[in-house]
């Protein structure tokens, strides 16, 4: 069972302080308190002045991986720019060299038909000449031929021989 407040207040004769240090503790609480002052500052201290230089370790240290990482950055995108030109100018090297090799592949084609032709037209025209020597040879021998079966009933034998030496003189100057 629960008492009201006024019922509390009034059993204990009021509200009021206790001056008396020894029910109050306050000479324990202010020994404590003395001491905390005294030797927390130094504990505490050494312990955050500690862990103060830890971070500040810490952080030096990231600043200087940082400023290593830009570093290493910036030298990776030079080396990337450079790299980059270089597959360009390879690039356009390659595509020169390709039209170049091209132009020349088809120059040498050109040459090349160009010869076929000139020796098919070469050949055409000796095997022409040949042919027609051979037919004005077949023609005139033919031609003497039947001459000279014609001949022995027409001609003495003076007249025959004189015919024949001068028939081998033109074969011989032909």
């Amino acid at each position: 069972m629960t008492l009201p407040l006024p019922l509390i207040l009034a059993s204990h004769s009021g509200f009021g302080f206790n001056l008396n240090p020894f029910e109050t503790n306050i000479i324990n609480l202010a020994i404590v308190i003395a001491g905390l002052w005294k030797f927390l500052p130094g504990f505490l201290g050494s312990i955050l002045e500690r862990r103060r230089n830890a971070i500040l370790s810490d952080l030096t240290d990231c600043e200087e991986r940082l400023a290593t990482a830009a570093s290493a950055l910036s030298l990776a995108q030079k080396g990337l720019a450079e790299a980059q030109q270089k597959a360009e100018q390879i690039r356009a090297d390659g595509k020169l060299r390709a039209e170049a090799l091209r132009s020349d592949s088809e120059m040498r084609t050109v040459e090349e038909m160009a010869r076929v032709k000139q020796g098919a037209a070469s050949d055409l025209a000796a095997e022409a000449s040949r042919v027609s020597n051979q037919l004005r040879r077949e023609a005139a021998q033919l031609a003497i031929e039947k001459a000279l079966s014609s001949l022995p009933g027409k001609l003495n034998e003076a007249a025959q021989a004189q015919l024949i030496d001068q028939s081998i003189q033109n074969l011989g100057n032909a």
